[in-house]
């Protein structure tokens, strides 16, 4: 096999896609994650602190993307810890959801 070939041969196998970008990408996601949960915690303990309650939506949200992300993997690589984390973190953003959407009706003035 010359150069050529083996490079067509990743070119297919890689479908025209620079594994560079991928791994960027990659990383560019982690990083948006860890930022997102930085802020979250900081937003959550500002509003505790100020006294206006607790805001599970807002960990809804955050825990949704890493829900998101594991369905996706789980979805393309079809590996068993993908689902289990996958099912794990709708559980969670399950529970977050209806924790939010209770307190926003408990504390409701309109109903």
């Amino acid at each position: 096999m010359n150069k050529e070939e083996i490079l067509e041969k990743s070119r297919a196998e890689n479908k025209n896609k620079d594994i560079y970008e991928q791994e960027v990408l990659k990383q560019a996601s982690t990083g948006a994650v860890i930022v997102m949960m930085i802020l979250a915690t900081i937003f959550f303990a500002a509003q505790i602190f100020v006294g206006g309650g607790t805001n599970w939506g807002l960990w809804a949200l955050v825990f949704s993307a890493n829900m998101t992300t594991f369905w996706v993997k789980y979805i393309r690589l079809h590996r068993k810890h993908e689902l289990v984390m996958a099912v794990a973190y709708t559980i969670l953003v399950s529970a977050l959801s209806v924790c939010h959407i209770y307190n926003l009706i408990v504390s409701s003035t309109i109903l």
